[in-house]
Formats: C-alpha cells, sequence, structure tokens
C-alpha cells in the first residue's frame, strides 16, 4: 500500500470552499473537519511540517450575513469575507486543540508573496510559528483586496505560499480525485492522470472551469499552482477532499495526481537568485569571508570591508571579493545604513549595536549562490 506523503517533510495542505463548507447549510463541515484535525495531528506526530491554505471564508459569511451563494458584488465579497474568517479561525482552532495544536491565522495579500521585504517577514513569521509547534492557517484577506489586488483563488495563493516557506510538497483537497484527460462529468471516455512529469500545453488544454458556486477556482486554477509550485522545486497532489480523513486516505493509495517538481528547490532558488533579481548594491569582503563562502558559510558582517549602493533588507546583492570579482549572490538581511554600521565587527558588537534580536548574518547561507570558476565575474 504506497503512501503517496511517505517522501515529504514539509507540506503545505489548501482546504477548498467546497470540502470544509457544507452547500446546503452554508456551515462549516465540522465532523470532515475533525476528521482532517486528526490526521494533521497524525503527521505533526510524525514530524511533519504543516502549513494550511484555508478557503472557505466567503462561503461561510454569506451564510451568515443572509446573501445569495451567487452573483455577488466585491463589496459583498469583502464583507462576507469579514465575517466568515471569524468562524472560519474560530473552526480551526476548536478542532486542531482538540489535539492540543495551536493554530496561528495569517491573512495575505499579493504584495506579500511578490515584494521581498513583505515575503521574507511573513516568511520569518509562518517559519517562527512551525518551530514552536504551531500550524499557521492563511487565505488571502479578502475583506480589504481589490479586484486589482487579489490572487482571486487559493490554488495560486497556495502555490505562492509553498515555494515562500520551500515545502517539499502541495496538497491541493479538492471536491475531485485529480487530473483527467477531459472534465469527467461532461466525458465518459476521461482517463485519469495519477502522474504527471511536466506540465505542458496538452495538460494545460485537458483542465476545465469552476465546479462547485462555493469556489472562484477550477482545475484551470489548479494547474496553475502546479505550474508555480513544480517551477519552484515543490511537488504538487490533487486529491478529493470530500470525504472524511482525506489525508489519511492519501497515506493508504487513496487516488490522486502526482505533479513532479521540476527541479530541485535549490537549484530553483538558484535560478531565482541569478536569473530574476538584479543586484541593488555589493557587498565587498576580505580574503577569510570569500572562502568562508566558498565553504557553504554564511556572510557575517566581520569580513565585510566596504559597502555600496542602496539597498533595504530583502534585497539582492553582489558580493565581491578583494580583487572586486563577483564571488556570490544574495539576499541582505539588513539594510544598507545596518550594514554599512556592522560591517567589519563581531556578533557581540553586532548584537549590542543593533539589538539583542539583530541577526547575526549579513547574507544567510540560504540566500546566497556561491558563483565558482566560470560564473565568477567582474561587474
Amino acid at each position: 500500500m504506497a503512501n503517496a506523503l511517505a517522501p515529504y517533510r514539509r507540506l503545505t495542505i489548501k482546504i477548498g470552499s467546497a470540502t470544509i463548507v457544507d452547500g446546503q447549510s452554508g456551515k462549516v463541515r465540522v465532523e470532515w473537519l475533525a476528521a482532517l484535525a486528526d490526521d494533521l495531528a497524525a503527521l505533526k506526530s510524525q514530524g511533519v511540517s504543516l502549513v494550511v491554505v484555508s478557503s472557505g471564508a466567503i462561503a461561510l459569511g454569506r451564510g451568515l450575513l443572509g446573501l445569495s451563494a451567487l452573483n455577488l458584488t466585491l463589496e459583498q465579497q469583502q464583507a462576507a469575507a469579514s465575517a466568515g474568517q471569524i468562524a472560519l479561525s474560530q473552526a480551526w482552532a476548536q478542532c486542531l486543540g482538540a489535539h492540543d495544536i495551536v493554530t496561528g491565522q495569517i491573512l495575505i495579500t499579493p504584495n506579500i508573496t511578490e515584494e521581498r521585504r513583505y515575503f521574507l517577514n511573513a516568511r520569518t513569521t509562518i517559519t517562527t510559528l512551525l518551530g514552536l509547534g504551531a500550524i499557521p492557517i492563511i487565505n488571502e484577506n479578502d475583506s480589504v483586496a481589490t479586484a486589482e489586488i487579489r490572487y482571486g483563488d487559493n490554488d495560486r495563493l497556495s502555490a505562492r505560499v509553498a515555494t515562500m516557506i520551500e515545502a517539499d510538497c502541495l496538497v491541493l483537497l479538492s471536491d475531485i480525485d485529480g487530473l483527467y484527460t477531459a472534465p469527467p462529468g461532461k466525458d465518459p471516455e476521461a482517463r485519469h492522470l495519477a502522474y504527471v512529469p511536466q506540465i505542458t500545453a496538452e495538460i494545460e488544454a485537458m483542465a476545465g472551469g469552476a465546479a462547485s458556486h462555493l469556489s472562484r477556482g477550477g482545475m484551470t486554477t489548479k494547474i496553475e499552482a502546479g505550474k508555480i509550485a513544480t517551477q519552484a522545486g515543490t511537488a504538487m497532489i490533487i486529491a478529493k477532499g470530500t470525504g472524511l480523513h482525506p489525508l489519511r486516505a492519501l497515506q493508504q493509495d487513496g487516488k490522486h495526481t502526482l505533479f513532479a517538481a521540476a527541479d530541485s528547490r535549490a537549484q530553483a532558488r538558484k535560478r531565482w537568485i541569478m536569473g530574476t533579481l538584479e543586484p541593488a548594491g555589493q557587498i565587498h569582503v576580505d580574503a577569510g569571508a570569500a572562502k568562508a563562502l566558498g565553504a557553504g558559510k554564511s556572510l557575517l558582517p566581520i569580513g565585510v570591508t566596504r559597502v555600496k549602493g542602496e539597498f533595504v533588507r530583502g534585497d539582492a546583492v553582489a558580493i565581491l571579493d578583494p580583487d572586486g570579482h563577483e564571488i556570490a549572490r544574495g539576499l541582505v538581511a539588513l539594510d544598507r545604513g545596518d550594514a554599512d554600521l556592522v560591517k567589519g565587527k563581531n556578533s557581540k558588537s553586532v548584537a549590542e549595536m543593533l539589538g539583542l534580536g539583530a541577526r547575526s548574518e549579513l547574507v544567510h547561507r540560504d540566500n546566497l549562490v556561491v558563483l565558482m570558476g566560470a560564473e565568477a565575474k567582474t561587474p
């Protein structure tokens, strides 16, 4: 019996509205959510880190405010999200609290995952919650997001979150058990695909529209989420989540579609830092720091000799050796002013100057790409 979740140690689980909200009553499916909480608690006890992206706020808010299930204006959607988010958060806290698991609510808008400063702050909050044993519950902040600045569906939001926290796998729990060659409700000849090695134009053409009035997504947005996740080194699973214990089912050979990651996360991250981000400044280092970087260490302020350019925390910077050659590129952990202030200082002095909670690394090795041989270049 194959366990589809066995290879993964950090999961992002996306819960669709049609799975968590009853379509008739407009209320939380309490028995279902309690069963899912059992599954999450079991995975957590096995050492798996879990982040949940939960839809359902607007669907719940509709019922609470007496709104129609169809054709809500943007303003009505925002009002429904505001009312429904409280009920949704309470439901999650109650069901996971039964397992002595603390939940932390995080509401996200697109700028948080697209702008580096907000991205880093959100990632730090999520990883801190995970380190403290909590399960973050994430949703789009629909109560304030406008039509112009919104994800519009939690499939793509979950993919952004999964890549942000470097999840091994994104699991989309929906009202369908995977990808078919055609919409199975319309085509009796449609075949289920258990494995997708690469998302091609042919795969994209297999997607249909939204399956439920409760959801804003459909297979199309799931394929879009898959492109985001797999290109960043995160695998993706689509599975039916409407039955009780959907994650346990995946551990017991439950039907699903697995989308393979295109690259390892490290490869994807290196490509992104080197190929996408233009350095906002330069950090010159001494020979000792250059050697440490080549050995896979973080860049500490004590090895910095000069700082150039205007940058803020989260910007990309070029790191130059004593001869002026770029030997690495990374995401800086301090603003330009603080970086200039602590250059050449040891960790104790940095803590005294910036406070005990200040980061000891100027560029952490997880946010650093070292250039070797022919890759090294002179700016």
